[in-house]
């Protein structure tokens, strides 16, 4: 058996003991004679399962104790939605910093839905290159949150700092991060927020799964035409087991966060290689003459690297030429083409060796 270098915006790489460790419980977990797909949500070996999982998030995330933590379904983008449906019960504006498309689908989704989508600041007129200072965001008067996506994966545009969430008379409203594609990949400040959330496919396991994290005070807010099924205050209530939760794909979160905490060393040590890493091919692409980044230095992400060659006729014959050795899924976004390479945890930092190496290569012959 092969395996290649996965370098997918998502569904994304998963580490490979994390799968060992699967495929060894996938047909008998831990000698109960079925598979963890086959359990009961209920049952008390699958209520471990999910206690642990927590557990170990909250311990790598050091999540202060007035926060409850919910897994539940239908991914980041559901919580376009969830969250206005949770925050918005007291009245006032959904306020966003726009950055890029996944910003952009967030606060179209709190328009739709309520007509109040306030762009509090917006990085529109640089083309998503750099995201806004701090001086630029400028709150309505009636925010009741701000919401920002502190890593746009399709443009690869992150944030270097933790915005204020200040209206113009002083007062703080709740924080609102989407942090799908850069949760764990470092050390973070929980208590800077009211509510994160995190689609689970690319730092936390296999599609399905959305992680919410909210403060406890903030679950009485939420607008009584709510659908049950959004309501972070029921879910927290019912243990996230309203209806039937992604069982496996918690299952997989959980050895995820596990792997984190006893093969890596937990977030600092994660933090490292992928500074490391992200250098690594930032270096390689800006002492280039066919690739560009189009990213200002300080907002470069580190978990989806966006480049394009100085020619694209050469795209496709670059695209099939890294398949060929192994390099899997570099293709950008069809909203903005070019090239991608998504650098997310679970990705080794032999991949990104392996891909510089290509990527010279390529360039020699073909540059």
């Amino acid at each position: 058996m092969t395996r290649h270098y996965n370098f997918c915006a998502g569904p994304a790489a998963l580490p490979t003991p994390v799968l060992e460790r699967a495929r060894e419980e996938l047909l008998d977990y831990r000698g109960h004679g079925l598979s963890v797909m086959e359990m009961s949500h209920r049952a008390t070996e699958y209520v471990a399962i999910a206690e642990q999982a927590e557990a170990d998030l909250r311990e790598l995330l050091a999540i202060p104790d007035n926060y409850r933590v919910l897994f539940t379904q239908g991914g980041a983008t559901l919580q376009f939605a969830a969250v206005p449906y949770n925050l918005l019960g007291a009245g006032g504006s959904a306020n966003f910093l726009y950055t890029g498309i996944w910003g952009k689908k967030a606060m179209a989704e709190a328009h739709h839905l309520f007509g109040t989508a306030h762009v509090a600041a917006s990085s529109e007129e640089n083309g998503h290159s750099a995201v806004p200072r701090p001086s630029d965001i400028a709150l309505s008067a009636d925010a009741a949150y701000l919401h920002y996506t502190a890593n746009e994966t399709i443009g690869g545009l992150e944030f270097d700092y933790i915005p204020e969430a200040v209206r113009p008379d002083g007062s703080e409203v709740p924080l609102v991060c989407d942090l799908s594609s850069s949760i764990l990949s470092g050390p973070l400040d929980v208590s800077r927020f009211g509510v994160i959330y995190a689609g689970a496919q690319k730092n936390i396991g296999p599609a399905g799964l959305v992680v919410v994290i909210v403060r406890e005070d903030l679950l009485e807010r939420a607008r009584p035409d709510m659908p049950s099924l959004f309501g972070y205050k029921a879910l927290a209530e019912a243990g996230s087991m309203i209806n039937t939760p992604a069982t496996y794909s918690w299952y997989l979160a959980g050895l995820v966060f596990r792997w984190l905490k006893e093969d890596i060393g937990g977030l600092a040590a994660m933090d490292a290689i992928n500074a490391r890493k992200a250098e690594k091919l930032y270096a390689a692409i800006d002492g280039s003459g066919l690739y560009a980044n189009p990213i200002v230095l300080r907002n470069r992400s580190r978990m989806n690297v966006p480049f394009v060659l100085a020619d694209e006729r050469l795209d496709k014959p670059f695209l099939a030429e890294a398949e060929a050795a192994g390099l899997l899924n570099l293709k950008g976004h069809r909203s903005v083409g070019g090239m991608r390479a998504s650098l997310y945890n679970a990705v080794p930092e032999e991949a990104v060796d392996a891909l510089i190496e290509f990527m010279a290569d390529f360039e020699q012959r073909r540059g």
